[in-house]
């Protein structure tokens, strides 16, 4: 079958910046805020409706297309599958912790899949107007204008994004910690932002040189992943290997090299782990 990239961007494109009018409107409003896997992961009617609207209008322009999206997948509480339909990746309100406390880094984030390969990244800020794009192939944009990544390549002048946050995780705790006393350590500042999406696009336009993350789901990173290659830089699984965003594992650098320290460093961090787990069982 024969796809035409164009027509479903453009009118993607049109249908985001839609829904983009329902996060400025609710982003100083009272929220009903729900939890779904726990206390840190939140939901609010903003989420919920951003996401009925995207999916509703993109079903009347392509019906044969299919949906991967965070809240309705919540609902169901099914694993998400990636088939190689073209599919929509979809996270309404990436950022929702920050959208429920009218923090400005909160986004809409869509991808396109086709054959299991994002052909599409689209990631809208209607609060701070910055609209991040790509097309396989095409280069990346913010606000139609294109944007690269940083030729920085080492970590002591690196700024690196991280999500610490999620060390409120049990499971997930000790490997952030370590990982994050890590690159502390070694690199030129420290942000987390709050949201996976920005914080790739960040990295796409050159003002962080990396951002790493483990436990997302595939629509945090599905537009974002691909917005940082084609803004030249580099997104790996963060053990160092190809990456895949169904696997919940992603590293994204502006340059090979760092990348390349940054898995060696996570590689000794998480050793070091192992190490003083041994030692506390002797």
């Amino acid at each position: 079958m024969k796809h035409d990239i164009e027509q479903y961007y453009e009118t993607v494109l049109g249908i985001t910046r839609e829904a983009g009018k329902i996060i400025k409107e609710g982003i100083a409003r009272t929220k009903n805020v729900d939890t779904k896997l726990g206390s840190w992961d939140l939901v609010t009617q903003y989420d919920r409706r951003v996401e009925k609207v995207l999916v509703a209008e993109i079903s009347k322009k392509f019906p044969s297309h299919k949906f991967i999206a965070e809240e309705t997948n919540s609902e169901q509480k099914t694993t998400p599958e990636l088939t190689s339909a073209p599919t929509w990746v979809i996270d309404p309100i990436d950022g929702t912790t920050n959208f429920v406390h009218g923090f400005h880094l909160t986004c809409i984030s869509i991808a396109l899949s086709i054959e299991k390969e994002v052909v599409i990244g689209i990631v809208y800020n209607p609060i701070l107007e910055q609209m991040f794009t790509a097309i396989k192939g095409r280069g990346a944009y913010l606000n139609n204008k294109r944007i690269y990544t940083s030729k920085v390549e080492e970590l002591c002048q690196s700024m690196v994004c991280l999500e610490s946050s999620f060390a409120c995780i049990p499971s997930l705790r000790d490997s952030i910690m370590k990982r994050t006393e890590a690159c502390i350590k070694v690199a030129h500042g420290i942000r987390v932002l709050g949201s996976a999406a920005l914080a790739l696009c960040y990295v796409a336009m050159g003002v962080a040189e990396a951002y790493h993350i483990d436990g997302l789901q595939c629509w945090d990173v599905a537009a974002g992943a691909l917005i940082v290659r084609e803004a030249g830089g580099v997104v790996l699984d963060s053990t160092g290997g190809i990456f895949d965003m169904m696997s919940h594992r992603i590293l994204a650098c502006g340059t090979k090299t760092l990348a390349e320290e940054l898995v060696m460093l996570f590689k000794k961090a998480d050793a070091s782990l192992i190490t003083n787990n041994n030692i506390n069982h002797i």
